[in-house]
């Protein structure tokens, strides 16, 4: 059974469906026995760092992510959430990564929010078994990852960011599978099968 964080955030029956594509009918729960029973888990989001970390704090979902020991993937703000801090509201976050998430700074000719199709490289995570070098994705943020020692693919807007993090049984991707045609249906079906 794949469950999905129950939480303050948009996005999570993007996930929901793109999961049912593939043949599975996940769980979308906030109930910690739940969580923990559940062979993987998706922690998807679109929102804001430090209204949904109070959301999950209050709701003991912090610590339930954190003792997680099945395969555990989060999806853009679900994986600034796993870094140890954000500056999106000036936040403590979860500490999986030891890492921070930045603003983009603003630069002529850059949009913020980074929006669109942009191509992953430097591939390093079980997730990307049938993955290619240089495939498109879909962003859509304001606040990224530096790389770090846990960066498992990188995009360049302009400068390289962490379009992927890996550690222990802790993936996450900055950009949305759920929203990145064929190859997001491959990265989801990659963390289906861990």
């Amino acid at each position: 059974m794949i469950a999905i964080v129950k939480y303050n955030a948009g996005n999570i029956y993007s996930v929901v469906h793109a999961l049912r594509r593939l043949g599975v009918e996940p769980l979308v729960t906030d109930d910690v026995e739940t969580l923990h029973a559940a062979d993987k888990v998706i922690f998807p989001g679109v929102g804001e760092a430090s209204t949904t970390m109070a959301y999950l704090q209050a709701k003991g979902l912090d610590r339930t992510i954190l003792s997680l020991k099945q395969p555990v993937l989060g999806i853009c703000l679900g994986m600034q959430l796993m870094c140890r801090y954000s500056h999106e509201g000036g936040v403590d976050c979860l500490g999986i990564f030891d890492t921070e998430v930045k603003r983009f700074e603003p630069q002529p000719g850059l949009k913020i929010p980074h929006m669109g199709w942009n191509q992953i490289y430097r591939l390093q995570s079980p997730l990307f078994a049938s993955t290619r070098e240089n495939d498109f994705v879909y962003f859509v943020h304001s606040y990224y990852v530096p790389l770090c020692d846990h960066t498992a693919a990188v995009c360049d807007y302009p400068t390289p960011f962490s379009a992927a993090l890996h550690k222990d049984n802790f993936h996450a991707t900055q950009f949305h599978p759920e929203k990145s045609g064929d190859i997001g249906s491959r990265i989801l079906n990659e963390f289906i099968r861990l």
